[in-house]
């Protein structure tokens, strides 16, 4: 009896087509014999697996999500203070060490231009963005906890340092070369140090 091909690691094998096309080409030039082509697949298993191209592009950006929060587990494994935390998560985020892909940064960015122009792929973009930003809150709060500060600019402070990596990524991909290497994971970080220190003393109730 022929053994059932594996679902879920053919449509993994697929979205991960789309991510190197895409950021190798563009979402528009990324088209369903693209896909096929770098995926090794006949084209008409793509249909089989998935609608449509949007469908791929919205399980991509919930699989580069989930991607980025396993480097974040994988690289907190060894923190020991609300600070390393922070700094393990921008790490995963904006660093340069193992797992870091210029291929993923690339896809990212295209993934949020498409959000712009199609309101499926920004409801899950949001939805990414939204625990990016509930995450990050916590880890500064825990910071600004252990420093006896004020904890209510976290959200802010959050939101402030996620538009920073996303410009970030921005210009990781349109200027290559031009940007100094490692500067992101290591400016905000300072940022956040700096706005941490700045907020007011938690007063004693």
């Amino acid at each position: 009896m022929s053994r059932k091909p594996n679902t879920e690691a053919r449509r993994a094998e697929i979205i991960r087509a789309l991510q190197s096309v895409m950021a190798t080409h563009g979402y528009e030039k990324a088209t369903i014999q693209a896909i096929a082509k770098e995926a090794g697949l006949a084209p008409g298993l793509l249909h089989y697996h998935f609608k449509s191209k949007q469908e791929i592009l919205v399980s991509l950006v919930t699989s580069l999500a989930d991607y980025g929060q396993r480097r974040f587990e994988q690289i907190a494994g060894k923190a020991e203070s609300p600070m390393d935390l922070l700094n393990a998560y921008l790490e995963a985020r904006v660093g340069l060490g193992d797992g870091a892909a210029a291929e993923i940064v690339a896809a990212w960015v295209m993934i949020g231009a498409e959000a712009v122009r199609q309101a499926e792929v920004r409801e899950v973009y949001q939805r990414a963005i939204a625990t990016e930003l509930e995450l990050l809150s916590e880890l500064l709060a825990n910071c600004l906890r252990e420093r006896q500060r004020v904890t209510t600019g976290s959200r802010d402070l959050a939101a402030a340092l996620l538009a920073m990596m996303e410009g970030a990524y921005q210009l990781a991909s349109a200027t290559s070369g031009i940007m100094p290497v490692g500067y992101a994971a290591q400016s905000a970080l300072r940022h956040a140090m700096l706005s941490i220190d700045a907020a007011p003393l938690a007063t004693a109730s």
